[in-house]
């Protein structure tokens, strides 16, 4: 057994044939994680099917913004959500997923982590689909954005071409998913950041394979 903390991904029963919405019962069901203290508490949940594997953000959080509005944007130095999938768990070639509350997303491959951090913004998830609805929390009201995404097995392949699609059961991935919020909005974008990792990586980047945890497969 793991001495790290790993996160379950539960077998949808429809099949994910297309993007999951928020209220699929699914959802509900799934093994869910978190981290970051109030008010920018974070959840992320996964659910997989034989065509797909569908993930989720909840961002608890009264005041997101955005402004980039473009594909592969440096959506970094704003508000974001994030995942790394490493399935050959080879600490490089991986791939990295973001998605801002605009429903703005940069998908690339990570050729080398850091500190000599390269990636390739040419790289795309294909079939790639995602939506940002708002989330309401435990308290009532909306209180900040949900992000789902569905990602084909199709376009994740090429980050891993000898590891088997879908996965099977008990089968595990390396991955890392991080939170960036800004609470003085994009009048003073620097200022006070929090840059909130599930597994911390311990330096001043996200991209350390060191830090991957297991996304197992049930």
């Amino acid at each position: 057994m793991s001495r790290h903390p790993v996160c379950l991904v539960r077998r949808a029963a429809d099949g994910l044939s297309s993007l999951p919405a928020a209220d699929l019962p699914a959802w509900s069901a799934a093994h869910a994680i978190s981290w970051g203290d109030p008010p920018y508490t974070t959840w992320f949940r996964a659910l997989w099917s034989d065509t797909a594997l569908a993930i989720r953000f909840d961002a608890s959080d009264v005041e997101p913004w955005w402004t980039m509005a473009r594909r592969d944007d440096r959506l970094w130095e704003e508000e974001v959500v994030e995942i790394f999938l490493d399935p050959a768990r080879r600490g490089n070639g991986y791939a990295e997923l973001e998605i801002s509350p605009g429903n703005v997303v940069c998908d690339l491959r990570v050729r080398r982590p850091w500190p000599q951090l390269h990636s390739d913004p040419a790289w795309h998830i294909d079939g790639l689909d995602t939506a940002v609805t708002p989330f309401r929390g435990p308290d009532a009201g909306p209180d900040g954005w949900t992000a789902i995404a569905r990602l084909p097995w199709t376009g994740l392949q090429p980050i891993a071409p000898g590891i088997e699609m879908p996965p099977r059961p008990g089968q595990r991935w390396g991955f890392n998913v991080f939170r960036i919020k800004r609470p003085l909005g994009p009048e003073q974008p620097r200022e006070d950041v929090r840059l909130l990792a599930w597994s911390p990586t311990g330096a001043p980047s996200f991209h350390v394979p060191a830090a991957f945890r297991d996304l197992v497969f049930e």
